[in-house]
């Protein structure tokens, strides 16, 4: 029997098993995360999250799913990605934002 794949939480697509993936620190582990909770992401949007915060802005403003998808910048990322079948990944990440 077929395992149903998991359901990235901050996009809401499959994740199938030959789609590059992560696990996300929701409090980084720099700051404290280390054996803190984690979740699982398609590795595209892991990327963008750590090309959207800092580990410092993740610990302090974003360490739930609920506070990533109301970022501004993650929040027109996913719009974009849902419209991508769920095994689209690209090789160039989004550009860093400025510090």
């Amino acid at each position: 029997m077929t395992q149903t794949p998991p359901i990235c939480p901050l996009c809401d697509r499959p994740i199938p098993p030959e789609v590059p993936q992560s696990l996300h620190h929701l409090i980084p582990k720099l700051k404290g995360g280390k054996g803190g909770p984690v979740v699982l992401l398609h590795h595209i949007c892991h990327r963008e999250i750590h090309a959207t915060l800092t580990e410092a802005e993740l610990a302090r403003d974003f360490a739930t799913i609920d506070a990533l998808r109301n970022h501004p910048r993650l929040m027109k990322f996913i719009a974009w990605v849902r419209k991508r079948p769920p095994g689209f990944a690209s090789r160039v990440p989004g550009k860093r934002r400025p510090r």
